[in-house]
């Protein structure tokens, strides 16, 4: 079988992928082009190359469902709380107005401390309060969560 001669032209990096590749697999870097060649022409490549896509796609699709029910839980968890910190709270007299900014000031650090803690853990308080209310319904989410994660980081030892 005779073979065409072809000379080419690639950037530099890719010069350096190549030659790493073609060192770590033990063959050529001939070897390594036309392998590469022969499975982009081949007709089913671009059929591998499209179910690949759909699936990192599918994949995505999930996560950008979970991020928006989670945001959606957010929102409408702070307007709950608006609404009921606007009806429920009373004015504060004149003369307790300083003794009030200065608990709420506490409160507020506190509540900061507390928010960092729990971004430091990692875990998301809405996934955990769902978990206690209903256990049953939560497992799909735990599942998802390990899904994402795994497509983050990798699958887990």
């Amino acid at each position: 079988m005779t073979r065409a001669r072809l000379n080419i032209f690639i950037e530099p990096e890719h010069a350096k992928r190549l030659d790493r590749l073609a060192v770590h697999k033990g063959v050529s870097k001939s070897a390594v082009i036309a392998a590469a060649l022969a499975s982009f022409l081949s007709p089913d490549g671009g059929d591998q190359r499209e179910a690949a896509l759909a699936k990192r796609l599918d994949r995505l699709s999930r996560q950008f469902d979970r991020l928006e029910r989670d945001q959606n839980v957010l929102i409408e968890t702070v307007a709950l709380y608006v609404r009921y910190f606007l009806t429920v709270s009373i004015p504060v007299p004149e003369g307790q107005l300083e003794t009030a900014r200065a608990q709420g000031r506490a409160r507020f650090a506190q509540f900061i401390e507390q928010l960092g803690r729990h971004l430091q853990r990692g875990r998301s308080l809405v996934r955990e309060v769902h978990e206690e209310i209903e256990p049953e319904a939560a497992a799909p989410l735990r599942a998802g969560q390990r899904e994402s994660e795994e497509a983050v980081d990798g699958p887990a030892a």
